[in-house]
């Protein structure tokens, strides 16, 4: 794609911005170190649980999580001095569904919970339709923590609003607050390898999942704190979803990096169901000049 303006970088030269200095330790060279979730098993190597056992694993499962995962008091105060935000330009989504695979293949998801959805939208029957990805808005003004009634979901320092399952109940009040119906419920027991069931459990990773609790996109703090962007945004094939920090004003999708506050007043950003008074931390780009027609079909 066309580089429109100078603010426009490439993943490769975004450090060298000197005036994004707090952004790049965030979205810095690390990005280049991403691996595709499809990528196939490596070789078997062996890891101590947190119990202190010895066992075998597939060297390609160890990026799965977060080899010193952050405690639930550290989870819950988020990444001191960040405000994390994503853009979501629907101009450029065909509904290829690597976000959402990326998403299941990391947070060890089956396609009946998903936390990524690509809906089908037509505002008017003269309007041509588009696809919209659609995920946990990490809203400041969140009801589902409103009305949890245990504390298990919590609005962290960084605009992060996560779930944690050591307190859940599963009383789904949350998920009857929540407008924009981003969350799910682990009605059976979570399809889980034994390997991920040994992981040392953390808000931030989701991991291991438990029978009768609510989960969520949690823009994956857990990638965040080794430096790297979330899955869904590097997985998407044509730059759909782009991530940062809006304190530093800077988002990127992992190949062009730009200043948010420019992006959103040139091209019209807004953020869905703005009426509510959530305050969303997602905001949307409109599908205008479009880089694909439009197929009703899995892409």
């Amino acid at each position: 794609m066309k580089k429109q303006d100078s603010n426009r970088f490439t993943r490769r030269n975004l450090i060298k911005y000197t005036g994004l200095l707090g952004v790049g330790s965030i979205l810095g060279l690390k990005f280049l170190s991403c691996t595709s979730p499809s990528q196939p098993e490596g070789k078997k190597v062996k890891v101590m649980t947190p119990d202190g056992k010895l066992m075998e694993v597939n060297e390609a499962h160890l990026s799965m999580a977060h080899p010193h995962p952050a405690s639930i008091e550290e989870s819950r105060k988020g990444i001191p001095g960040r405000k994390f935000v994503m853009v979501v330009d629907l101009a450029k989504c065909k509904n290829a569904r690597e976000c959402i695979k990326a998403c299941e293949h990391h947070h060890n998801l089956t396609p009946d919970r998903p936390f990524i959805k690509v809906l089908k939208i037509q505002d008017n029957p003269r309007s041509a339709p588009y696809w919209m990805p659609k995920k946990c808005f990490q809203c400041d003004n969140p009801p589902c923590v409103k009305v949890c009634p245990v504390g298990a979901t919590f609005k962290r320092s960084d605009n992060i609003v996560l779930v944690d399952n050591e307190r859940c109940i599963g009383c789904r009040f949350c998920m009857a607050a929540c407008p924009y119906s981003a969350r799910v419920f682990n009605w059976g027991k979570p399809k889980q390898s034994q390997e991920v069931l040994n992981l040392k459990y953390s808000p931030e990773a989701s991991t291991p999942s438990k029978i009768g609790t609510v989960e969520k996109c949690d823009f994956c703090p857990d990638m965040i704190r080794e430096k790297k962007l979330p899955h869904c945004i590097t997985a998407c094939p044509n730059g759909v979803l782009y991530f940062g920090d809006a304190n530093e004003d800077t988002v990127t999708n992992g190949e062009e990096t730009v200043r948010l506050s420019k992006l959103l007043r040139e091209k019209a950003g807004y953020r869905y169901l703005e009426d509510l008074g959530t305050e969303p931390n997602v905001y949307y780009l409109p599908p205008v000049d479009r880089l694909f027609p439009f197929k009703d079909t899995e892409a």
